[in-house]
């Protein structure tokens, strides 16, 4: 399977759009939603200028590996991403859609990404390392940078579709969702999160941490938007975890360690990345969808 060339942005006339977000296009098919992965990039919640090849078809691919993984613990909104089931006004873009996109259900998405971490990395490292503690809970002293968590903590944020999110407290999350389903969807993130940490290090990957979204369809609580991607999560090589330090990755941290290096606010416009950062991104994301579900598409 070969990515001709790469996709920053869907215009399909026959069908009814939606809504853009920062990496997907969304289209309403009546019953249900076309999802479209683009190859955008968006990294400090900032969609940056260059597509990066590959990543809408990886993103797309990983999410339907981890849907089928995770299918006895939660029920999802995907129904497939095989082309030629797809309704006959989707098939004149095929060339497009083809491993880049699936038809999922309806549902009403809840406000906040659910996020989970096991290990002290990002914005959780830098919260600790101000207040000792990350979304209000308290963590040990003296923990360094990638130091395992003795267990996963739930530490949700609020959701954004441009600009940037904040983490907030359980007990604001409940007072948002209601205190039964704030549980359910606390408790059934960090089930996830745990069978998704056994499946990957088995395969040589340590997910650190990662978001969710969740959305209620016919009344019932369902994973929806995508799981445990480059995008959502961070991916470590497991032969080379070393606490103490920030980690070799498979996922976009490399993107956002060169744009560190330069004098830009984090603020629109994202800066133009060069084509060695861009190359180097690609590779990453491939070898995490090879290394955990066995694809290959160069």
């Amino acid at each position: 399977m070969v990515d001709k060339e790469t996709v920053l942005k869907t215009n399909f006339a026959k069908l009814k759009f939606s809504k853009r977000g920062k990496v997907r296009d969304i289209y309403d098919l009546g019953e249900t939603l076309l999802i479209v992965a683009t190859d955008r990039l968006s990294a400090f919640d900032v969609v940056l200028p260059n597509g990066i090849p590959f990543k809408g078809m990886v993103l797309n691919q990983i999410s339907n590996f981890w849907f089928d993984e995770l299918k006895d613990i939660v029920p999802t909104h995907f129904i497939t991403m095989d082309v030629a089931q797809y309704p006959d006004e989707c098939r004149i873009y095929n060339d497009i859609l083809k491993g880049r996109s699936m038809i999922v259900e309806k549902s009403e998405p809840l406000p906040v990404e659910c996020v989970v971490r096991g290990y002290l990395a990002g914005s959780g490292f830098a919260e600790y390392k101000e207040h000792g503690s990350i979304c209000g809970m308290t963590l040990p002293k003296n923990m360094v940078e990638s130091s395992k968590l003795d267990e996963p903590i739930f530490t949700p944020s609020t959701k954004s579709s441009t600009g940037h999110d904040e983490n907030i407290t359980f007990e604001v999350m409940s007072e948002m969702l209601g205190k039964e389903l704030a549980e359910k969807v606390r408790d059934i993130s960090l089930k996830i999160y745990k069978r998704a940490c056994e499946v990957a290090e088995k395969r040589g990957i340590i997910i650190a941490d990662t978001k969710f979204e969740f959305g209620m369809h016919n009344g019932k609580l369902i994973l929806i938007d995508e799981a445990l991607t480059p995008d959502s999560s961070r991916f470590w090589p497991k032969d080379s975890y070393c606490p103490g330090r920030a980690q070799k990755s498979f996922d976009k941290q490399f993107v956002r360690d060169y744009l560190l290096t330069l004098d830009w606010d984090k603020t629109p416009p994202g800066p133009e990345l060069p084509e060695e950062v861009i190359a180097k991104t690609t590779e990453k994301y491939l070898e995490a969808l090879k290394m955990l579900a066995d694809i290959t598409l160069r």
